[in-house]
C-alpha cells in the first residue's frame, strides 16, 4: 500500500505540471489548446537528450523552452493567420510528431541507461531516502505553481486573465490581445514541456508515443480538483491541480491494484468521467428545468 501512495504522489506532482498548463489555457485564457499531447513528447524528448549527452539539469530549462517555442507556433497561427485555436493546436501537434523525432535522432523512442539524471543526481545528495524522488518532483512542481501564481498577480498576468474574459474589452483599453495570447500559451506550453522533461527523466525514457491522451488526463486532473477545492482564485486553482492530480493517479493506481476496471478500459472510463464533469452544469440546469416542470403538472393537475 505504501508503495501505491509513493507512486501516486510522484506521478501525480508530475503531471500535475500538465494540468497546470490546462489551467492557463483553458481556464484563465479560454482556449482549447491541443498542442499539449505532441508538447509533452517534446518535452520529455529534449530532456532525456540531452540527459544522455551528459547535460541532465541542463535539460530541463531547454525542455521549458522548446515548450514555449510549440506554444509561440499555435498563438501565431491563431492570431496572425487566423486559424481557429483547435485547429491552430491540431497542426502544431500534428507537425511536432516530426520535430520530436528529430529531438530523438529520427528515433521512435531514446532511453537512458547508465547516465545520470536530476533524479539520480538528487537520489545522491542522500536527502529524503526513499521518498527523494518524491521530494524533488513535488519541490518542481510547487516552485511553477508559485511563480505561475505570481506571474498572474503581475501586470502582464492581470491582461492575461482580463484576455481569456473579454478580449474585446481588453483591445479598449489599448492591450494588445495578440501579445497576451501569445505569451500566455508560450508559458502554458513551457509548463507542459517541463512535465515531460521530468516524466522522461524519472522514467528513463522518451516515447513518441508517449503523449497520446495527456491533455484527458490533465483535463481530468483538473476537474476533480476544481471539484474538491473550488476556483474562485489563482492560488486555489493552482492548488486545484495538484490535488486533482494526486487523487486521480491515487485512484489509477488503485484501480490496477484492485484490477476493479479492466487496465485496457481506463482512458474510456477517463474521458467519460471528464465528458460528465465538463457536462455536469449543464446537466444540473436540465435536472432543475425538469423538476420545476413536474412540478408546474402537478400542481395543474390539482387545479383542475
Amino acid at each position: 500500500m505504501l508503495y501505491i501512495v509513493q507512486t501516486a504522489l510522484e506521478l501525480g506532482f508530475q503531471y500535475a505540471l500538465v494540468a497546470m498548463a490546462l489551467f492557463l489555457s483553458y481556464r484563465v485564457l479560454d482556449i482549447a489548446d491541443l498542442t499539449t499531447d505532441g508538447c509533452f513528447v517534446l518535452g520529455a524528448a529534449v530532456s532525456v537528450t540531452l540527459a544522455a549527452a551528459g547535460h541532465p539539469i541542463l535539460a530541463v530549462p531547454a525542455a521549458m523552452a522548446a515548450g514555449a517555442c510549440a506554444g509561440f507556433v499555435t498563438a501565431f497561427l491563431q492570431t496572425k493567420l487566423g486559424v481557429p485555436s483547435i485547429l491552430a493546436g491540431i497542426v502544431t501537434n500534428t507537425g511536432l510528431y516530426t520535430v520530436n523525432l528529430m529531438a530523438m535522432g529520427w528515433k521512435s523512442n531514446q532511453a537512458l541507461l547508465k547516465q545520470e539524471t536530476i533524479f539520480t543526481l538528487f537520489r545522491n545528495t542522500g536527502v529524503g531516502g526513499s521518498w527523494n524522488a518524491i521530494l524533488l518532483s513535488g519541490a518542481v512542481t510547487l516552485l511553477a505553481g508559485g511563480l505561475l501564481v505570481l506571474f498572474l498577480g503581475t501586470r502582464l498576468g492581470l491582461s492575461i486573465r482580463a484576455t481569456g474574459d473579454n478580449r474585446d474589452m481588453v483591445r479598449a483599453s489599448s492591450i494588445n490581445p495578440t501579445f497576451t495570447v501569445t505569451v500566455g500559451l508560450c508559458v502554458a506550453n513551457a509548463l507542459t514541456g517541463l512535465s515531460g522533461a521530468v516524466v522522461g527523466q524519472a522514467q528513463k525514457s522518451a516515447d513518441i508515443n508517449s503523449g497520446t491522451g495527456i491533455v484527458v488526463i490533465g483535463l481530468a486532473c483538473l476537474i476533480i480538483g476544481e471539484t474538491i477545492v473550488g476556483r474562485s482564485s489563482m492560488l486555489r486553482g493552482a492548488v486545484a491541480v495538484i490535488v486533482g492530480s494526486i487523487l486521480y493517479r491515487l485512484v489509477y493506481a488503485l484501480v490496477l491494484y484492485t484490477k476493479v476496471v479492466p487496465v485496457d478500459c481506463l482512458k474510456l472510463v477517463t474521458a467519460v468521467v471528464v465528458a460528465l464533469a465538463i457536462a455536469a452544469p449543464t446537466l444540473k440546469s436540465w435536472a432543475a428545468f425538469q423538476a420545476r416542470k413536474r412540478k408546474a403538472l402537478a400542481a395543474r393537475k390539482e387545479v383542475e
